[in-house]
């Protein structure tokens, strides 16, 4: 079950994603991320609602804060990658997220196999191989940091987000969304901008905000279920969907080497996984 959890929430997250990107080609990503987050907040705190689920836990709100603004910091980093650079690079590179959780668990005591670590090595050459391009001048290499610093925002996300959703998935989820909605509240209210969204972007930004929320609580009661190591590293496949989408949608076209790195990148996250 967590295995099959963790699946669907990268699928779901790949959606959001996708959408989050595209829209932040036309508005600010900030802007994006308020947005949609604040339907977010209202699908997972709805549910929380439904099933009987809110309660007030004190490591769960803590958990979930620390976790929404680590997430708030990997979004605007990887929207901004990805409406300024190619999703299907960008994407890629963001699920090396993985590599954090993993970390953190050695840390603390556990011991990956030779797989995990091969994967790890593995899927560092991928980024290499996928970044090349657009690493050697001929354009803004912005796009690459920026995704590499969503992975690594992402990871401390991640893990928060399990350390939460061990307790309650849910409510992990609706701190998460809370935090996010009152930092970007304080910042519309400060610049007294709401970025350009228009009244038009609604029903994207609440597709992107229940999405992205309900892929959270996937992959939270997954991690709920299961090894952290390993669901983290299932989730991380998300990149996936947003890069065929991108394909499908938007036409983008890789050089062959690009392809390559794509492929040896989630090659390698699948030996974290396998590992």
């Amino acid at each position: 079950m967590p295995i099959i959890l963790a699946l669907l929430s990268s699928m779901v997250w790949g959606l959001a994603d996708f959408l989050g990107g595209t829209l932040s080609k036309k508005r600010k990503a900030i802007a994006v991320i308020g947005g949609s987050q604040s339907f977010g907040l209202l699908f997972a705190s709805t549910l929380a609602l439904i099933f009987g689920l809110w309660t007030w836990d004190s490591t769960v709100w803590v958990n979930g804060a620390i976790a929404g603004a680590m997430g708030l910091l990997g979004l605007v980093g990887f929207y901004t990658a990805l409406a300024t650079g190619q999703m299907g690079i960008v994407a890629p590179i963001s699920s090396l997220s993985a590599v954090v959780p993993v970390t953190i668990g050695l840390v603390q005591g556990e011991r990956p196999g030779t797989l995990q670590v091969v994967g790890i090595a593995v899927a560092l050459v991928g980024v290499i191989l996928a970044s090349g391009p657009e690493l050697n001048g001929k354009v803004d290499p912005r796009p690459v940091f920026l995704a590499l610093f969503a992975a690594l925002t992402f990871g401390f996300c991640v893990y928060f987000m399990a350390k939460g959703g061990q307790i309650n998935p849910t409510m992990t989820i609706t701190a998460m969304r809370a935090t996010q909605v009152a930092i970007v509240l304080v910042l519309a209210l400060a610049l007294r901008s709401l970025g350009g969204l228009i009244k038009k972007d609604i029903p994207l930004l609440a597709t992107i905000g229940a999405t992205d929320a309900g892929a959270n609580i996937l992959f939270a009661f997954a991690a709920s279920l299961g090894l952290l190591s390993v669901v983290a590293v299932l989730g991380s496949l998300y990149p996936i969907v947003t890069v065929l989408l991108a394909w499908w949608i938007h036409k983008e076209r890789l050089i062959p080497v690009q392809y390559l790195g794509i492929v040896v990148t989630f090659s390698g996250v699948a030996l974290i996984a396998v590992g």
